[in-house]
């Protein structure tokens, strides 16, 4: 798992904490979908709404690709918040699109990736957010049914947790971040938007989230 460098992974983190993309409620934790407690909410949704953030991502995406030597053919979204940000970043680099619907229509042909998939070619795949990584594998999995292969995720944000890294590592594919958890909490310390106490609490999250989860039921 690999991010930008410090300078700029610090900037965007600032960036997504201004906007309320991310959210730290540590004493009053937001419940995932999976049903797990969390301290930290993230919707980067919210930087659709922003030209000069929404620019800054798609000149990060080019710098991890153009940094890592990362060869594709083609920029897929995943859906749905990776579509958007799939999309400025293919007209950056004037190559073809595709995005990975959740699962398949269920009506006309039924596809689960929609747009330009060739047969071997190299896909780059866009999330806004990396999780346990499990929307990622589902991702990469309907790319290979199509005959193409994946040759990186790129995220804005990720948790960076152990079961993400696991994920990819089995997928054989790597991830690359322009931030991560880690920095948004030292950006949150160095302006003063968390105590001690926050801190502490984050950080137990971040080491154990399933633990720290069943710790703050109520």
């Amino acid at each position: 798992m690999t991010i930008l460098t410090d300078e700029l992974s610090h900037s965007l983190a600032r960036d997504l904490l201004e906007l309320g993309a991310v959210s730290l409620a540590p004493k009053n934790p937001f419940i995932w979908a999976s049903g797990l407690r969390s301290p930290v909410y993230c919707d980067n949704r919210m930087t659709l709404g922003h030209p000069a953030i929404r620019a800054r991502i798609c000149e990060g995406f080019v710098d991890l690709i153009e940094s890592n030597n990362l060869g594709c053919d083609i920029i897929g979204g995943i859906a749905t918040a990776g579509i958007p940000h799939a999309a400025w970043l293919a007209h950056r680099l004037e190559k073809p699109m595709l995005y990975v619907r959740g699962a398949a229509k269920a009506h006309g042909h039924q596809n689960q990736v929609e747009g330009s998939l060739f047969p071997d070619s190299d896909v780059i795949l866009i999330e806004d957010l990396v999780s346990t990584g499990m929307s990622s594998a589902a991702a990469i999995f309907s790319i290979s049914e199509g005959g193409a292969r994946v040759s990186a995720v790129l995220a804005i944000f990720t948790y960076r947790i152990d079961k993400a890294q696991k994920t990819f590592e089995e997928a054989g594919i790597p991830l690359y971040t322009l931030t991560d958890y880690p920095t948004l909490i030292e950006v949150a310390v160095r302006s003063g938007r968390i105590d001690n106490a926050e801190v502490a609490s984050l950080r137990g999250w971040y080491a154990d989230p399933e633990a720290w989860s069943a710790e703050n039921m109520t």
